[in-house]
């Protein structure tokens, strides 16, 4: 029976792929029954696979009987050549300090632990977190979040593995691993904050599932186990899915880091106030509503340290807010508001001093004087280039271009007729619309254009006095188009960053 449990633990490491050969392994040993089972099952892994273990235990200082567990631990790895490392700490005091639960902070001293062993290892060497939950545990965490409303990735439970994170005994019910000890003649330390109920999910352990075991289904709890597989796989895919629709649907401003290609809840998320997200509203609620809805929680993890405070009716809040018409706005948690303007959705978050992300930080002038050839950078718009050429032959090839990109435009300069500006719109700014000289108001063109109204006063436009030869990302005006008799051409280039939520690192 032994046998069969340690074969089923190392068919399902195998499974997932846990450990590969020259891995280092470093194994969280608390001294309790589960953690003693997995380092022996890993420990006699180590002695026909190449991979190195080690062994950390945590001393959270808040049982008297924390030293008895560690000298055991310590004894435990010297018999078996384990190497050990010892890690003291005041759990109390840290949850105090960062204003954590007991569990939170418990668990983030012990993965600083790991972090701390990790950070002596060879470099070259991939290294593995191995942590000793349960099947147990597992069905104990599903219960937990099917009470308190979760989703797929909730009722998934305990992954297998999460990054460099292991679970080698995660197939394993709690009567097996003592029945494993038992065999091997293994002794375990006894945790004294298990066996009380000041913890709700050790309500769930002494409580519920002992009565759905006994009185609803034998077997429960690797029931549940095998649910949670299949569900981690649902979510992996859906997942996947939604990443896809987000890079399609959602334009990002000032993140640093790359678009997701997972967001793991608890992970640290971007919280400068400048970063701002455009969402196409049409294109996402095209999609099945499992996907959307995810896209929208993708979103709102960029901005987010974790998920806790982030409900389904937020996400719902923000469907009604995408399908509704008009502009309006919504706060959400974290201080991130959602502003809806035509078929955008803005999502950013607001400054102390009340201004909002899709500005933007600086001070830019509201007027910069050009005299080509010239560069100016203007603050969370881009560099502009103005170049002076000849109308030579080299240019037709040039002019054959320019229908297709949006950020390098071609001008008459000889057709300038006052001091040229880069500024932001003016009242009776206009442009030449048609061969006919035909004009528009530039306020009409951009409500036509469906500009967001709180951008149009911050875009910077290329103005020969009132007349706007240029929006960027937009149109020039007819105006200024160069033909058989231009003498001199301007070229202006703009780069870098983004333009009402457009890349332009690339021209387009």
């Amino acid at each position: 029976m032994a046998e069969n449990i340690y074969d089923k633990a190392i068919n399902y490491i195998d499974r997932y792929h846990m450990i590969n050969d020259k891995d280092t392994v470093i194994a969280g040993v608390s001294g309790g029954a589960d953690s003693v089972c997995m380092l022996h099952i890993l420990w006699r892994l180590s002695k026909v696979r190449p991979f190195r273990l080690l062994a950390v235990h945590v001393d959270h200082g808040i049982r008297a009987e924390s030293a008895a567990d560690a000298a055991y631990v310590e004894k435990l790895c010297g018999e078996l050549g384990i190497p050990f490392y010892l890690h003291k700490a005041d759990m109390n005091g840290y949850a105090a300090a960062n204003k954590l639960s007991a569990e939170e902070a418990g668990r983030q001293i012990r993965y600083e632990a790991f972090d701390e062993v990790r950070r002596q290892q060879d470099p070259d060497r991939p290294v593995k977190i191995a942590v000793a939950h349960n099947a147990n545990d597992r069905a104990e965490t599903m219960l937990f979040h099917l009470f308190r409303g979760s989703g797929i990735r909730g009722l998934a439970s305990i992954r297998p593995v999460r990054e460099s994170v292991i679970r080698p005994i995660l197939c394993l019910e709690r009567a097996q691993i003592e029945r494993y000890l038992m065999q091997h003649g293994l002794a375990f330390c006894h945790d004294s904050t298990n066996e009380a109920d000041d913890y709700r999910r050790n309500r769930i352990r002494h409580h519920i599932l002992p009565y759905a075991e006994a009185e609803i289904c034998h077997g429960a709890v690797g029931h549940m186990s095998d649910l949670a597989d299949i569900l981690s796989e649902a979510e992996e895919y859906l997942t996947k899915q939604a990443v896809q629709i987000y890079g399609v649907c959602v334009e990002e401003s000032g993140f640093e880091t790359p678009a997701p290609s997972r967001t793991p809840a608890g992970e640290a998320a971007v919280s400068a106030a400048e970063k701002s997200l455009c969402i196409a509203c049409k294109r996402l609620l095209a999609e099945d509503a499992a996907i959307y809805k995810r896209v929208l929680l993708l979103c709102l993890e960029r901005f987010c340290p974790h998920r806790k405070d982030i409900t389904g009716r937020h996400i719902a809040e923000l469907v009604t807010l995408m399908a509704d018409t008009g502009s309006k706005e919504l706060s959400l948690p974290y201080g991130i508001t959602a502003r809806k303007e035509y078929d955008r959705l803005f999502l950013y978050r607001e400054r102390p001093d009340g201004s909002d992300a899709a500005g933007a930080a600086g001070e830019p002038s509201d007027e910069y004087p050009v005299r080509p050839p010239a560069q100016i950078c203007v603050p969370q718009t881009g560099t502009f280039t103005f170049t002076l050429l000849e109308n030579n032959g080299a240019f037709q090839q040039i002019e054959q271009n320019i229908p297709e990109n949006r950020y390098t435009k071609w001008f008459d300069y000889d057709k300038i007729t006052t001091a040229l500006l880069l500024r932001t719109r003016e009242k009776g700014d206009y442009l030449t619309i048609d061969a006919a000289l035909h004009t528009k108001s530039v306020k009409q063109y951009m409500i036509n254009e469906k500009i967001p109204e709180k951008q149009r006063d911050r875009m910077y436009l290329l103005a020969d006095g009132p007349h706007i030869m240029w929006i960027p990302g937009y149109r020039i005006s007819q105006g200024y188009k160069v033909d058989e008799s231009t003498k001199r051409i301007l070229q202006v280039q703009l780069r870098g960053g983004k333009y009402v939520g457009t890349d332009r690192s690339i021209a387009q």
